[in-house]
Order: C-alpha cells, then structure tokens, then sequence
C-alpha cells in the first residue's frame, strides 16, 4: 500500500493549501491590495502579478532538477521558500511588504509545482488518471469552498466591512493553514512512486485512420489551447471581486458566501464532468464546458440584474473549472514519466506567467473603458483558446473504466 501514499500526501497537501487560498489569497487579498493601494486597479493587477513572475523565473529550473535529480529534493527545498513567504505576509502591514511576501510565494510555487504533479501522475496508472484527478480537483474545491465559510463566521465576528484590520486578521486565518499545507509535503516521497504501469502512452509520431492529429501532437495542441485560456482567465479572475463590490455593492460577507457556493458548484461540475467523458470523450467534454462557460461571461458583460447575475456568474466559473482535470489527465498520459517536470513547469507558465501578465493587462482595460469591455475581450480570447481542442477529439481515446480500483492496481505493481 506504500505505493498510495504519494496520493493521499497530495490529497492532504491539496485540501489544506486549497484551504489557506480559500481564505486569503481569494477576494481577500485582493480587497487586502486594492485598499492599501488607494484602489487603484492597475497597482492591483500588478501587485497581483509578482507572484507569477516569481514563479516563472524558477520553474524552468525546477522542472529541469526535478527530471535530473530525485524529485523531492527539490520539493523540500521549495517549502523553504514558502516558509519565507507566509512568515513575511503574516507580519506585514505595507504594501511592500504583500510584494516581497507573494514574490516569496510565487518562488513557492515554481519550485514545488513541477515535483509535485510529477509525483503525483508517477503515483497513478496511466489509461485511468481522470478520477483520480477528478477527486483530488474536488477536494481542492471543497476545501476552496470551506474558505469564504469560515471567512463569513471570522467577518461576522470581527466586522462586516472592508477595513485594512479586519482583512489582515482573516488573512493570517488562511496563513495559518497554509503553514500546515507546507509541512504536508514532507509526507511525499520518490520510493512511493509506481513503475512502467504510470509510465506514458506511446508518444512516437503515430496515427490511425481515424486520427487527424498524431499522438506526439497531443501535448503540444492541448498546451497551447491552455495557454491562450490561461491569458484571457488572468485579465479577469483577480477582478470579480471588486466587480461585486464596486457595481453591486456586495459586502464581504456577501461577496465570501458567493465564493464558497461557487467552488461547491465547482467540484460537483468536475465529478459530473469526469463521468460524463467516460462515455463522450475528454477532449469533447473540455470542449463543450468551455465553450458554455464562455458564453456565461459574454452574459456577465451585459451586466444582469443580481439574482440572475449570480447564476450566470456560478455556471461559468464552475464550467471553465471543470475542464482543468480531464486536461490535466490528459496531458500526463502523453508524457513520458522523464519528461514530466519540464512539462509540468510549461503548464504553471500558462498559469503563472501568462495570467499575470495579462491579470496587467486587465487592470487596465477596466480602468480605461470598464468591465464591459474586459469582459468582452476574455470571452474572445476563450473561444481562441477553446478551438484547438476540436484537434483531439480523434487522437484521445475513451478511458477505460476498470473493473478494480486504481489503488489496487497500484499494489499490483
């Protein structure tokens, strides 16, 4: 059974790192900068952004090590980084102080994403990862969830209102579980890791008659595809938040039970997503969740009432969210066990570099011309990012579902 550990060490790590961001690296950190910076939305996005550059000035290097050397050394020596981090942001009271804390913490990241996924996906069978994936996406949800509930009891407590205190104190809630989330990671380990059954597909450039697109394509196309939704996510994610706040006057209360309803319809959206692909395909699911969802936003930017607001704004984050494991799963099943840290680290650039960059970009468009347009722009830019997936829907196979568990065929080998 030493084989499962690896999953259950990253289950843990997931619910309790998931838990922390629930509480203080959601709406309020960004409330946390858009008040310490005089509300201004462009010192929001790039305050915002430094932890992605952070994180794309090391990944590279981390998924290099990570594919050379035994991956948790790398991974132990991330958490030092993370350590920094929630140690500076837990006594800060400046602005430059949230700068040098998420530089810390973008670091953190970098260095941990790539050894992290490359354990994890060296932990599972190959031809079966998406229910794996997809529960390890629903904890993170339900954890993401528990976040703006207990915000809701710490605002309740301490003061409905968007005072700098008030939003240091429930900061340092969230820190505190992210501190635990850290010290989780020891629990990870190379020796736990499976043989030749999580090793890749066969990614030699072959084809079947039915294919339009080889095998050795398929990371290529699903990455970019990734990357074009990653640049248009970051121009407006970091702001919704300040949406609600500004044009429907949403108090944090308010604003963290939105949230946490949000990543309960999240995780239920990714379990019905999962089995739904058993039967229609990954790529043809990832397709149709995205494409639902990029309608839901051009809904938004025509500025509903409340009550329908919520609802549009509910089903397109659950629906954009809902693609992230199948693609994932993916992704692993085409890269060769050798290779996945590099890999790994490419994906985070999507998220990490290329959505904060633009999370600058956006930042300005609202302050120039409003949400409407920001709005309008990312949706465009899901319909770019989404088409490519149409290059799969032949190369990718059905998953099989097996007649055993996956931790059983864990033990097995």
């Amino acid at each position: 059974m030493e084989t499962l550990r690896n999953i259950y060490g990253i289950y843990l790590f997931t619910f309790l790192n998931s838990l922390g961001r629930g509480i203080w690296l959601g709406n309020v950190l960004s409330a946390y900068i858009y008040f310490l910076a005089n509300q201004s939305y462009s010192s929001l996005g790039i305050v915002s952004s430094i932890t992605g550059f952070a994180s794309t000035i090391i990944l590279f290097p981390a998924g290099y090590l990570t594919d050379r050397f035994p991956r948790v050394l790398v991974l132990y020596s991330g958490a030092v980084f993370g350590i920094i981090s929630l140690i500076i942001l837990w006594f800060t009271s400046s602005l430059n102080g949230v700068i040098w804390g998420l530089f810390f913490w973008g670091l953190f990241n970098g260095s941990m994403s790539p050894s992290t996924e490359a354990l994890f996906a060296d932990s599972i069978v190959t031809g079966n990862r998406s229910p794996i994936y997809t529960k390890r996406y629903i904890i993170q949800q339900v954890a993401m969830a528990v976040g703006p509930f207990l915000n809701i009891a710490s605002f309740l407590y301490l003061g409905d209102n968007w005072s700098l205190p008030i939003l240091k104190a429930v900061m340092n809630i969230g820190i505190s579980f992210s501190a635990l989330a850290i010290l989780s990671l020891f629990l990870v380990n190379d020796k736990f890791t499976m043989g030749r059954s999580s090793e890749s597909i066969d990614t030699k450039d072959t084809m079947n008659h039915n294919q339009k697109v080889s095998n050795s394509k398929v990371p290529y196309i699903l990455l970019s595809a990734n990357l074009i939704v990653g640049i248009g996510a970051g121009m407006t994610i970091r702001y919704f938040q300040i949406f609600f706040l500004e044009i429907y006057k949403l108090f944090p209360v308010g604003l963290n039970l939105l949230m946490g309803v949000l990543f309960v319809v999240t995780a239920l959206a990714g379990h019905l997503a999962q089995k739904v692909s058993t039967r229609w395909g990954r790529p043809q699911i990832i397709f149709t969740v995205q494409m639902l969802g990029t309608i839901c936003l051009f809904l938004i930017a025509l500025y509903p009432p409340l009550s329908i607001l919520v609802i549009i704004f509910l089903l397109r984050g659950s629906l954009m969210n809902a693609a992230q494991p199948l693609s994932r799963s993916i992704l692993m099943d085409y890269i060769p066990k050798k290779s996945r840290g590099k890999w790994n680290a490419a994906q985070f650039i999507a998220w990490g570099l290329f959505w904060n960059l633009s999370a600058i970009i956006g930042g300005f468009l609202i302050e120039q011309f409003g949400y409407r347009i920001n709005f309008l722009i990312t949706a465009g830019i899901y319909v770019i990012g989404t088409l490519p997936i149409l290059l799969l829907f032949s190369a990718v196979p059905k998953e099989s579902t097996p007649k055993i568990s996956p931790s059983v065929h864990a033990v097995a080998d």
